[in-house]
């Protein structure tokens, strides 16, 4: 893989190149690492990366790579910039025939995302978007169960990502990722639910296999002096007539990364909490809860496949991080040698969880900007 952003003083590049790495199955080949021609040679060389193969813009880097031999070149490229540059570099990168893995959100607005979808398919190239949260074994699992009817119909989820590092203004005290993710010249039109909402939005419907169609939106910007909402709570209608209850936080004192769903259905309900993620909770009418356990031989196969250490052992952020990367190389091998996805890399996020966190994000600031209650989310 090829990989631009990511270079020296920023936290998200590290976090895809360890989890890339971790099953020894993606090599880290070339990049432009930053805006910064110098800074991205001083980042490649720290990475060990040949001189020829650091670039100084991701223009330049998708040229030259294409120039090279295909046994010799990078066959996907991985995004990690701030928000403003996700949409541009891959649209470059799928023109030069180059697969695509990209943070999230995947664009800056939704009228970029419906264009990207519409780059991704005439391509007929790779788009994965990693939503992390997905990749961890025992959401993997709560989502085969509820596919399977074990709760019954879905009647309330509720979805909850909760921080506290921006209660006050790191962005005046040269925090680069505060600074980046309350401008909103690089973030968007959201901080609050464009970095964190989003997220808990994509796992609502990634474990119930729900889809959102309305929502009521409150977003607030407590901090004073910002542009970008930094706290927001959501009603959610679904499919099927499910309710649901979002909220998401970057001002709520003393939470970390608090991540948590809860799913009910008229037979039983699911809960999984980051704080705890080796264990998913599955509480059927009229028995004991049951502590399902990461590694355990009555999980099913896809939870399995997506676990690499014996029961006991935690598993945690960059493992789930590794089996985005993993499900993503799976396909892009499928790709490259003509052959069906295997399960895992069909569990890979795509151009369509792009285009619905990004119609979320918009929906979000427009609904808790107007006076009227329920705002549809289709069409878009």
């Amino acid at each position: 893989m090829g990989m631009v952003g990511g270079g020296e003083g920023a936290f998200i590049g590290a976090v895809h190149r360890m989890a890339a790495n971790l099953d020894g199955d993606v090599e880290l080949v070339c990049g432009a690492f930053s805006s910064s021609a110098e800074k991205s040679m001083r980042s490649g060389r720290a990475l060990h990366i040949a001189d020829e193969r650091i670039y100084d813009d991701f223009y330049q880097m998708m040229a030259q790579e294409a120039a090279l031999p295909v046994d010799q070149r990078m066959q996907f490229v991985a995004i990690v910039t701030p928000n403003h540059m996700h949409f541009p570099i891959a649209k470059v990168a799928l023109a030069a025939g180059f697969h695509v893995l990209s943070d999230k959100p995947a664009t800056l607005s939704l009228k970029e995302a419906l264009e990207l979808q519409d780059v991704v398919s005439s391509s007929g190239l790779q788009y994965g978007l990693t939503h992390t949260y997905t990749g961890y074994p025992l959401v993997k699992e709560a989502r085969l169960r509820v596919a399977a009817g074990e709760l019954g119909t879905i009647r309330k989820v509720m979805v909850e990502y909760s921080q506290g590092w921006l209660a006050d203004r790191q962005e005046d005290v040269d925090n680069k990722q505060a600074a980046w993710r309350l401008d909103p010249n690089q973030a968007g039109i959201s901080s609050c639910m464009g970095d964190i909402g989003v997220h808990a939005a994509n796992l609502a419907e990634y474990v119930s296999g729900l889809k959102i169609v309305s929502m009521c939106a409150d977003l607030t910007a407590f901090v004073a002096g910002r542009e970008l909402d930094d706290d927001g709570s959501i009603l959610l209608r679904f499919e099927d007539d499910a309710k649901g209850v979002l909220t998401a936080s970057q001002i709520s004192v003393g939470e970390e990364n608090g991540i948590r769903i809860r799913v009910y259905g008229e037979k039983g309900s699911l809960e999984w909490d980051h704080n705890d993620a080796n264990s998913l909770w599955l509480k059927l009418k009229d028995q004991p809860a049951q502590k399902l356990r990461t590694a355990a031989n009555y999980l099913h196969s896809l939870a399995a496949d997506n676990t690499r250490t014996p029961m006991g052992h935690p598993e945690g952020y960059l493992e789930a991080f590794a089996n985005i990367y993993m499900s993503f190389a799976s396909r892009v091998r499928s790709h490259i040698e003509g052959v069906p996805f295997d399960q895992r890399g069909m569990d890979c996020q795509g151009i369509e969880s792009a285009v619905r966190g990004m119609r979320f994000i918009e929906l979000a600031v427009s609904a808790s900007n107007s006076h009227i209650k329920w705002h549809s989310f289709e069409p878009f």
